[in-house]
């Protein structure tokens, strides 16, 4: 598995080599020495998570309060359109939107430090996200900026089907800012 830096520090790429037959292919998900290599505790995982979306959906951005959560992300069945947005106070790419298409071909995942806004959207008929996470869910902590928000433009590679109510109702990046103090 290769492990791929992104120009904002301690988000990764992880890529690994699917072997493929005539039968489909294998790939390996998680590797404790891969993540223990790229400066990762593979013991800090607490939870793993799935979501399965339509073509369109866009879930996020989401994040947390407080420390905050680190994810590991990949697509299990088709595909989406990842974002993370670096939303650490004191990062020198503070604000910056990362995106990347993770797939159920190329199998690629993608590691999202703690402090990170995260969101995607579904690029086929059903897609199936898992997330590795190093906290346990805690509602209270959760954070949401609007998706659309015009001082992030992400560009959404598909016409946006269907965003939950609490998405629709997000606070906006500038907002945000100010409960960060920035």
């Amino acid at each position: 598995m290769k492990v791929i830096e992104t120009s904002v520090p301690g988000l990764l790429l992880f890529e690994p080599t699917p072997h493929r037959d005539e039968r489909g292919y294998f790939t390996r998900t998680f590797d404790v020495d891969v993540m223990a290599g790229a400066g990762i505790d593979p013991t800090g995982f607490k939870q793993d998570n799935q979501s399965r979306s339509h073509q369109g959906v866009v879930r996020g951005l989401h994040g947390r309060s407080g420390d905050g959560e680190a994810k590991l992300v990949r697509c299990a069945h088709g595909a989406v359109l990842d974002v993370a947005v670096d939303a650490r106070p004191g990062s020198p790419t503070f604000g910056r939107v990362e995106t990347f298409i993770l797939d159920d071909q190329l199998c690629r995942q993608v590691y999202i430090p703690r402090g990170f806004l995260h969101g995607f959207q579904a690029l086929t008929a059903t897609t199936d996200v898992v997330y590795r996470i190093d906290d346990f869910y805690g509602p209270a902590e959760g954070v949401t900026v609007a998706y659309d928000d015009p001082d992030l433009a992400v560009l959404w590679p598909a016409p946006v089907t269907i965003v939950s109510e609490h998405d629709r109702h997000a606070q906006s990046w500038a907002e945000y800012r100010t409960t960060l103090g920035r």
